[in-house]
């Protein structure tokens, strides 16, 4: 896909998914690339051969903040600035919360949240000294509208979707814009056993949970978003003078959204009066005349 103007990248877990869709799509516009993952042999063999001032393929722990401020000086001494950052990496996780170990819980958190706040922290001072930029995040459809048995992973994807919203109004005067998108399912290896993650402590108790993972499970290789495709809107997205703050990528995503907004206005509504029984009133200044 052709860009308006060639821009610099730096894009996280960018070895497998979206992120090597994005990369590959980007490098063959002749845009630059600076992309991470856990290590540069698994980057390197999945991008290909690629010119280096084209491509910098990093080796990041993105649970580590030094890692990532690093890799972040490293593209700028290397292109000179960053147009776009997209926050891609993610870890999936799925059980109840009493299931779940706090390891389990923190890892899904440091790579979710705290990794992507890093690594925005230390891109925003490049970002504000250029008075330009972009930084996409990718949250997901659980963010908004989640599925029985993904709590905390839904709980990781909501909290990048309110920094994301705050973020956008922080940033705007310095003319950085923020869009936070919310993918559904893509073809991509994201419900492989390489990727997801199930919690080591399952309760018997728990048969929803269990049926409902099994789903999810069964959709690999079926899935309804093309990476391709989704790859094309997030550089689209880069190109506009006004992009979204909010995006919700896939027809399952759009239909899940929808729901969720038609309960949230059902409930917005029926529990209106007990809403406003919070409020202080002014009381009637009764005398006893007695």
């Amino acid at each position: 896909m052709k860009t308006k103007e060639n821009k610099v990248w730096y894009i996280t877990g960018a070895s497998k998914g979206l992120g090597l869709s994005l990369v590959k799509r980007l490098l063959l516009a002749g845009n630059k690339v600076a992309a991470t993952s856990r290590t540069i042999d698994a980057l390197k063999t999945a991008v290909g051969d690629v010119a280096a001032d084209l491509f910098l393929p990093l080796a990041v722990d993105l649970s580590n903040d030094e890692s990532i401020h690093a890799s972040i000086q490293k593209a700028v001494e290397t292109f000179g600035k960053i147009d776009v950052v997209v926050n891609n990496a993610g870890y999936g996780i799925g059980g109840s919360v009493e299931e779940l170990s706090g390891n389990e819980v923190v890892d899904c958190f440091n790579i979710n949240v705290f990794a992507a706040v890093n690594v925005i922290k230390y891109v925003l001072p490049v970002m504000r000294a250029q008075r330009s930029g972009h930084i996409i995040n990718i949250s997901s459809i659980a963010g908004f509208a989640p599925a029985t048995g993904w709590s905390l992973y839904a709980a990781t994807k909501y909290a990048l979707i309110g920094i994301s919203e705050v973020l956008a109004q922080d940033v705007k005067e310095f003319g950085i814009k923020v869009t936070v998108a919310a993918p559904g399912a893509f073809r991509t290896e994201f419900l492989t056993e390489q990727s997801l993650v199930l919690a080591k402590n399952q309760i018997a108790d728990y048969k929803a949970i269990r049926e409902s993972q099994e789903r999810m499970l069964a959709m690999d290789g079926k899935q309804a978003g093309d990476p391709d495709k989704a790859a094309d809107i997030f550089i689209q997205l880069a190109e506009m003078d006004e992009p979204p703050v909010r995006l919700f990528m896939g027809t399952d995503a759009y239909n899940r959204a929808s729901q969720k907004i038609e309960a949230l206005a059902t409930d917005l509504e029926k529990w209106k009066e007990l809403s406003f029984a919070t409020d202080y009133r002014q009381q009637p200044n009764v005398l006893n005349l007695q």
